[in-house]
């Protein structure tokens, strides 16, 4: 539903972001993470045919955002971080109000209204004025007007943002309920809302994807730290031939970090070195969690451009 190939979108020598390449299928919930300006909204932005990427494409449910704009608004639903809403309407006029600029006649506005109310757990509140509304209140009807159209394919910048955690519990219940008929990407920068929603995650930093897997898999990484005798280019290039090894960094002059599958992966690490003539001197495991990998990718790729 959503196919991205070297996305960049500069502000003169700026990369909002830089070359960012991901898919997300029918019915999946994934979820962009990273800090504060590591260019999640203004991926999304672009996604939503708000901001023209500098270069890269973009298809959001069949359509490009370049060349058929029109097309993907009319296929996705939209939640910025700051939901615009018109604070002197009632709850029910302002979703009608949506459902006519999306194009509905005036009977399946409001069968869509109360579809989209029910939906969203704003029937009591439908003639309430939603300036008087508390902060949670106003993120469901943000989320009810995103939905209004049915649209396949939902885009929710930070959408429990500024919530108590009672409301975050039940807005992170209703996003996940809507992948039963929805492709949802969501961006957040909160560690466990991506482990509670998601499917799969992005980590994104200073404009790249630096991580990509499910909450799973991120959050059951095992690390060997290894300390071994010999040339540099030996060692690593007998390290990357061991199955199970994905990821190799090396730390100081022979001290590596590596990242495996499982610990049974350092029995094969054992094994190549003794078999190349590598003498290893220590080989220990660690297991990290999504917030270590998290920091780690982040601190890493600062480093690297420094």
């Amino acid at each position: 539903m959503i196919d991205v190939v070297g996305l960049t979108k500069s502000y003169g020598a700026f990369h909002a972001i830089d070359g960012v390449s991901f898919k997300i299928g029918q019915g999946e919930i994934v979820g962009f993470l990273g800090p504060n300006g590591a260019g999640k909204t203004t991926t999304m932005r672009v996604l939503t045919a708000y901001h023209p990427a500098t270069s890269g494409t973009a298809r959001v449910a069949g359509f490009d955002v370049h060349t058929h704009p029109l097309d993907v608004k009319r296929n996705v639903g939209y939640l910025p971080e700051n939901v615009p809403l018109y604070l002197e309407m009632l709850v029910r006029k302002y979703l009608h109000y949506v459902a006519t600029i999306k194009g509905l006649s005036k009977s399946d506005a409001r069968r869509e209204v109360d579809r989209v109310m029910e939906r969203t757990g704003l029937e009591n509140m439908a003639g309430r004025i939603i300036r008087n509304l508390s902060k949670g209140y106003r993120q469901r009807v943000g989320l009810a007007q995103a939905l209004i159209g049915n649209p396949p394919v939902l885009i929710l910048d930070e959408p429990t943002v500024g919530l108590d955690p009672k409301q975050i519990v039940s807005i992170r219940q209703t996003i996940k309920d809507l992948a039963n008929d929805h492709t949802v990407l969501l961006s957040t920068h909160i560690l466990p809302e991506v482990s509670m929603i998601c499917r799969r995650v992005l980590i994104l930093h200073r404009g790249r994807i630096v991580a990509e897997d499910t909450p799973e898999n991120l959050d059951n990484q095992h690390t060997l730290l290894l300390e071994a005798e010999g040339s540099s280019g030996q060692i690593q290039e007998t390290l990357a031939s061991v199955e199970g090894v994905s990821g190799i960094q090396e730390m100081a002059r022979g001290h590596f970090t590596l990242s495996v599958v499982n610990e049974s992966v350092s029995g094969r690490v054992s094994q190549a070195l003794a078999a190349n003539g590598i003498t290893l001197t220590r080989l220990t495991t660690q297991q990290r969690s999504l917030e270590d990998l998290f920091i780690d990718v982040i601190s890493r790729d600062e480093g690297d451009a420094a």
